[in-house]
């Protein structure tokens, strides 16, 4: 990376916080490490890295509550990290605007692949392009502006300024969201299996837990209308066209 990325790591075990640390400064990243939730709030607010690494359960400001401290006022990305892939802390993070999750105990070699995968998302890091894709199908959009529906319910999407917009009022989206959207509106009526938004939104080239996507899609359905995004049962989700 041309420019060093800079980590917020929050996380209560001194023995993976300082192991974690080490191993993320070894593959170029800057990492500032925090024992508690407080203390990470308060670096997060003095300086805003690139990317928040939030473990579930730290202390003072769980990592949950501090995950919807930093979605108040920013969009950086999210990575929450707990003990348990079944737990019902996974959801709760990701509904309180956390992009992504890793289960612990972790590989450093995947935890630094997932933060690259992110980071790509978000455009911290180089990494293929929407129009360097090899099955055929285009990510994203060529460009210019494409309207859903009619009405109050009318949704426009600017995939050149990336703005959204809802019966004329601004959509405030997170990077992710956009992406998603963005994965729907360059297909309408088309279903989109939630491997291939994994593989597509996620950058996941290795099976993922299909939770991720639920949850951002209820999210996005929150701010682009509940039926604007349909259930396909047993296949995934279409953007009405």
């Amino acid at each position: 990376m041309a420019e060093q990325t800079h980590v917020l790591f929050v996380e209560d075990d001194d023995v993976i916080r300082e192991a974690t640390q080490l191993a993320l400064e070894r593959d170029g990243f800057v990492v500032t490490a925090m024992p508690d939730g407080l203390s990470g709030l308060e670096a997060f607010r003095a300086d805003r890295p690139d990317i928040a690494l939030l473990d579930v359960m730290v202390p003072g400001l769980d990592g949950v509550s501090l995950c919807r401290r930093i979605r108040d006022d920013s969009t950086v990305p999210v990575i929450m990290l707990s003990a348990r892939a079944d737990s019902i802390d996974v959801v709760l993070g990701l509904e309180a605007g956390a992009d992504d999750y890793v289960t612990k105990p972790f590989d450093g070699a995947v935890l630094v692949a997932r933060i690259r995968a992110v980071l790509r998302r978000f455009g911290h890091a180089s990494g293929p392009r929407s129009s360097d894709r090899t099955d055929g199908m285009s990510s994203v959009p060529d460009g210019g502006t494409l309207s859903f529906g009619a009405g109050v319910e009318e949704l426009e999407i600017d995939t050149e300024g990336m703005e959204v917009r809802r019966g004329g009022a601004p959509v405030a989206l997170t990077p992710t969201e956009m992406r998603l959207l963005l994965e729907f509106s360059s297909s309408p009526g088309t279903v989109l299996s939630r491997d291939k938004l994994l593989e597509r939104v996620w950058d996941y080239g290795w099976g993922g837990d299909t939770r991720v996507v639920d949850v951002h899609v209820q999210r996005l359905r929150t701010k682009v209308g509940q039926d604007r995004i349909e259930t396909v049962r047993g296949f995934g989700y279409k953007l009405k066209a």
